[in-house]
């Protein structure tokens, strides 16, 4: 695992560079602007006809003209190339490991994504093979390294503006939906990851005691995870930064392995006059299945803790159509715009960029092409339907506040000053995306 005392020197220095980010909130890498990557070359349109070709072939069981498909595609794109061949590469591995009836052939793809090549290269091969409806994708997907999609998760939130669009505009809401003056707060985290969200709002709160009357409030978090070994780790890093900002501070690791929340009311402790957020920063997709019934449960026992604000991120995408070819579509104008803003923020030669293309976003386009049923977890929906969601357990929408507008705004132009990144205000929420197509949505609930 990340961090762990038998880890290589790579590791080593990942776990050093996360204690510094509990020292002193990272700062994404300033670049110049480069300008953006809106345009289509005839070269980049011939591709994308290829690959929706490819895709529409695989939806009418015409696998032998997809596999053909796939060996034109796969001899003309790169994990290396622009951002159009990086996308490319992906999808043209996914789409592989959707026609691929062995489990070992299955394997190596994902094991070129999990562990990419160190040099440069060519396109990569496709996967030979026929159509299975008997794939079990998702469990071959839910194997990749843990540590590589760990530290793929700090690269992201380091090198984009979505992660920390999201935290930021949470922490915001938890701020204001709690009073001044109030003596004891605790935060249920689902998904808490390293818990990279929670030292700004810590400082937060150290600076609003310090300008009035009152002492900090204790904090509580608890933090959900399926891993306990990165839940302790994150508990003793925030245990620590609230020390050296004279916090008081306690951290509860509770773990859910395959989002099961049977346990969540019990497992849940409420003190009095304590003050109850919920934070689900890229997590109620997961809730998702066929139908609606696990978000549905998750959502009345939220609602039955009585908190005073909910937060909710989540992707601004169509990625839970039951229909295979209508995914793809939607997957591939989305991560079309995400590599898109990738190519435009950072230098070519990015190594963390490469990572986060091949392990973290390779995952998700794994998981939205090649798997189906029970074992797709990336069940993005767009905005409107958490909203009618929500609402219909009896949740109220919050306006997010213009001083939560104005960090966001600084965000962008101090870190990531590319002007493709637009920010938008729509049904008093807020809305992140790259060249006027939102991408992701934060969100405040009562």
């Amino acid at each position: 695992m990340l961090g762990s005392l038998n880890s290589s020197s790579h590791d080593q220095e990942k776990e050093e560079a996360l204690d510094l980010r509990y020292q002193q909130i990272p700062q994404a890498p300033s670049v110049a602007p480069r300008g953006t990557t809106s345009g289509f070359t005839s070269s980049a349109i011939h591709m994308r006809q290829l690959l929706n070709t490819c895709a529409e072939r695989i939806s009418q069981s015409d696998f032998s003209a997809a596999q053909r498909l796939i060996s034109v595609l796969s001899a003309s794109s790169s994990p290396y190339g622009d951002s159009r061949e990086r996308l490319v590469h992906q999808f043209v591995k996914a789409l592989s490991l959707r026609l691929s009836p062995h489990g070992a052939a299955m394997g190596s793809v994902l094991m070129n994504i999990t562990n990419p090549p160190s040099g440069g290269g060519g396109g990569g091969g496709g996967v030979t093979g026929v159509a299975s409806s008997a794939i079990n994708v998702g469990s071959l997907i839910a194997g990749e390294s843990e540590e590589a999609l760990q530290s793929c998760y700090l690269s992201l939130n380091q090198i984009t503006p979505f992660i920390r669009f999201s935290h930021l505009t949470a922490n915001q809401a938890i701020l204001e939906a709690i009073e001044v003056g109030q003596q004891a707060i605790h935060i249920i985290d689902f998904d808490i990851m390293h818990g990279v969200q929670w030292p700004a709002l810590m400082q937060a709160l150290a600076e609003r005691s310090s300008n009035t009357l009152y002492p900090p409030p204790m904090l509580r978090i608890t933090g959900t995870g399926h891993d306990l070994n990165i839940l302790h780790r994150t508990g003793d890093r925030l245990f620590k930064f609230a020390q050296s900002l004279g916090l008081k501070f306690q951290f509860h690791p509770l773990l859910l392995l395959n989002n099961d929340h049977s346990s969540l009311p019990s497992a849940i402790t409420l003190l009095p006059d304590e003050a109850l957020a919920v934070n689900c920063v890229l997590y109620l997709h997961r809730l998702l299945k066929d139908d609606s019934r696990n978000l549905r449960i998750f959502l009345h026992r939220i609602k039955a803790l009585n908190p005073k604000v909910v937060t909710i991120a989540e992707r601004e995408a169509n990625h839970n159509h039951p229909f295979f070819i209508q995914r793809f579509l939607e997957a591939l104008d989305h991560y079309t715009a995400l590599f898109d803003s990738l190519e435009a923020t950072l230098p070519p030669n990015s190594r963390e960029r490469l990572a986060v293309e091949q392990i973290w976003f390779g995952r998700e386009i794994m998981d939205i092409v090649a798997a189906e049923g029970e074992d797709r977890r990336e069940r993005h929906e767009r905005f409107e339907s958490w909203e009618m969601m929500l609402r219909s357990v009896g949740f109220t929408n919050v306006p997010l506040s213009p001083f939560a507008l104005s960090q966001a705004k600084l965000l962008l132009r101090l870190h990531y000053p590319s002007e493709g990144y637009d920010l938008q205000i729509l049904n008093n929420s807020f809305f992140l995306g790259w060249q006027n197509r939102a991408l992701f949505s934060v969100s405040s609930w009562h």
